[in-house]
């Protein structure tokens, strides 16, 4: 099955561009949101290069983020890049662990591999891969008992409807 970054550009912002002012965008190296300039103006979730994974992850921080956290560069997060510390890497997987739970979510319901990311090549590493790993199974399998965000399940129904997958994918 072709999955491809175009295919999600169209159907995010046939969803939220017009009830939520918010558009998908392709972007350069490092993925970012952009808050809407002014009151008519449209939020931008800009992911890296062409890559069809990393849509789906920044998709994921967008549909968690409520309207406060929308209103800023990047939903007010700290970002420290790859070669961080043990601690700051235990920083980074507390926050991770929902918006991977939705991008692994995504993933299914659109056919599509889903690799948990700790993005830490070059740092001290995780704290605890496999626990990591698990936080993130736990999360999801939590979304799917008791419900997610109201974007990701309209998000997540697009996907299953535009590839043609069922709840079953994902289970």
């Amino acid at each position: 099955m072709m999955h491809d970054p175009n295919d999600l550009i169209t159907l995010f912002n046939d969803l939220f561009r017009e009830s939520l002012r918010t558009t998908l965008v392709k972007g350069g190296a490092e993925p970012e949101y952009v808050p809407a300039g002014h009151a008519d103006g449209y939020a931008r979730i800009i992911f890296a290069h062409d890559y069809y994974a990393s849509a789906l992850h920044e998709i994921s921080h967008w549909c968690i983020a409520g309207p406060a956290r929308r209103a800023l560069p990047d939903y007010g997060y700290w970002y420290c890049p790859d070669g961080r510390s043990r601690n700051q890497q235990h920083a980074f997987e507390a926050v991770e662990v929902k918006p991977q739970a939705l991008e692994w979510l995504f993933s299914m319901a659109a056919g599509s591999p889903f690799n948990i990311s700790l993005d830490n090549l070059s740092g001290d590493g995780t704290i605890n891969a496999a626990e990591f790993y698990h936080n993130v199974r736990s999360q999801a399998e939590h979304y799917l008992t008791h419900g997610m965000p109201e974007r990701a399940e309209t998000f997540v129904q697009a996907l299953k409807t535009f590839y043609g997958t069922s709840d079953q994918t994902l289970r």
